[in-house]
C-alpha cells in the first residue's frame, strides 16, 4: 500500500471513531479488509482512543481517583500501541525476506511501522485542528493560529508520506534493510519495574 492509501485508512478509522466519540466504543468490524489493512486500522483506533484518554485526564475538574484509573489505562494503551507497531513491522519484515541486498545497502534506523506510527498520530492532529476551525465561538486570532499550524501539519503529511513510500521502495529494492528491535519497555513488566517487583518481595 502506498502512503496515500494508508493515510486514507487512518482517516476512515478516525471518522468512524467520532461517530460515537467515546473511549469505550467498540472498534468496528474490519474483517472485510486485508490483513495489513486490519493491522493499520487497529493501530490507528488504539491511537485515537488514547488521544481522547489524554484529553480526559487533563480535565481540571477531574477527580483524583479518576486520574489514577485513566493513567493506568493510558499505560496499558501505550503498551498495546507498541505491540501493534511491532506486529506491523514483523508483517513488513516478512514481506521483504526474499529481497537480495545490494552490497552497499544501508540500515535504516527508523523501521517502517514507527514511521507509520508518526503518520497515524499526524492524521489525528490534522483531524482535530480542522475540527477547531468549525468551532462557532472562536475569534479571528484563534482561527489564524489554527490555520497556520494546520498548514504546517499538511506539509508534514506530504513529507512523511513521501518518506514512507521511498523507504518501502528502498527496502524492496535491497538498497536499505531493517532490523526488528523490541522496545523493551520496563514500566508494565512486574519483573523489571522495581515498584512492582519490590512490592512482591
Amino acid at each position: 500500500m502506498k502512503a496515500e492509501q494508508i493515510n486514507n485508512l487512518f482517516k476512515e478509522a478516525i471518522k468512524l471513531y467520532h461517530v460515537s466519540d467515546h473511549v469505550d466504543s467498540p472498534m468496528p468490524d474490519i474483517q472485510s479488509k486485508s490483513q495489513f489493512e486490519q493491522l493499520l486500522f487497529h493501530k490507528n483506533w488504539i491511537d485515537t482512543v488514547q488521544w481522547h484518554l489524554e484529553d480526559l485526564i487533563r480535565d481540571p475538574k477531574i477527580a483524583p481517583e479518576t486520574i489514577v484509573a485513566l493513567k493506568r489505562r493510558i499505560d496499558a494503551s501505550n503498551q498495546h500501541r507498541t505491540d501493534k507497531v511491532e506486529e506491523i513491522d514483523e508483517y513488513l519484515y516478512k514481506s521483504i525476506e526474499g529481497v537480495t541486498l545490494n552490497p552497499n545497502a544501508r540500515l535504516n534506523s527508523e523501521t517502517p511501522a514507527w514511521l507509520l506510527d508518526r503518520m497515524s498520530i499526524l492524521q489525528l492532529k490534522i483531524y482535530h485542528f480542522q475540527e477547531q476551525l468549525n468551532r462557532s465561538e472562536i475569534d479571528e486570532n484563534h482561527k489564524i493560529s489554527v490555520t497556520t499550524k494546520l498548514s504546517i501539519l499538511l506539509i508534514q503529511e506530504q513529507d512523511l508520506a513521501q518518506s514512507y513510500d521511498e523507504l518501502i521502495e528502498d527496502l524492496e529494492a535491497g538498497k536499505k534493510y531493517m532490523k526488528l528491535y523490541k522496545q523493551m519497555k520496563m514500566y508494565n513488566d512486574p519483573n523489571l519495574n522495581p515498584v512492582l517487583y519490590k512490592k512482591n518481595d
